[in-house]
């Protein structure tokens, strides 16, 4: 897919996005096979999504963002766990946004889903990723002194072909805020959930010892 900017008209740092759909897509072999999301929003033109980005590394698992007007964002996986992943986790991870890091930290033990939250700090900016149910999850940036903060919710829908994610926003938003909320399609979010956290921990704990038998 070729990326093309946003329309020439949308100069400002702050916008109001009109909802945009991502559809699924998937390519390649069976050994290197990549899929992931990809559509297109009117004020920050071509998305794409793809996860996993490297499908024959057994290091690291990473899901990468990148578009017409928006910052290439990645999120990696690493460690022993990462030969049964096929999406990168919350655990022990790295997100990068652009050139930099973004710091992030979450409650493991909350009981709900929005003490669950993945907190992060990107500049001056706060955002936290909770998740409504498995297949929904808001992302906020926080409001500040200068900036009342916008809402993105991200709600995936359909199956097999007719698969598709729907990205809402409240407020206005800025490119990273797109970035973030469109990275995180890509990615595991299980265990921002009590009941996710053990699917997931029975799952790579089956896996692992799937691998021990070879």
């Amino acid at each position: 897919m070729v990326l093309r900017p946003a329309r020439p008209a949308r100069r400002t740092m702050h916008s109001a996005a009109t909802p945009f759909v991502l559809h699924h897509w998937k390519e390649g072999g069976r050994r290197e096979q990549r899929s992931g999301w990809r559509g297109t929003s009117p004020e920050f033109g071509d998305i794409k999504v793809t996860s996993p980005l490297n499908p024959s590394s057994s290091e690291s698992v990473v899901a990468e963002v990148r578009g017409g007007s928006i910052p290439t964002a990645t999120f990696e996986s690493r460690g022993i766990h990462a030969e049964v992943l096929t999406l990168p986790t919350l655990n022990r991870m790295t997100l990068r946004l652009g050139d930099a890091t973004v710091h992030t930290s979450r409650n493991r033990w909350a009981p709900t889903h929005r003490g669950r939250a993945l907190r992060m700090r990107y500049g001056g900016d706060r955002y936290r990723l909770w998740a409504v149910n498995r297949r929904r999850y808001v992302l906020t940036r926080l409001p500040d002194g200068e900036d009342p903060g916008t809402r993105i919710t991200v709600a995936r829908s359909g199956r097999g072909r007719r698969r598709q994610i729907a990205v809402t926003v409240t407020g206005r938003a800025v490119a990273a805020d797109i970035t973030l909320a469109a990275l995180f399609t890509g990615v595991d979010r299980s265990v921002l959930t009590r009941r996710g956290t053990v699917r997931a921990f029975v799952s790579r704990a089956f896996g692992l010892f799937a691998q021990t038998q070879y």
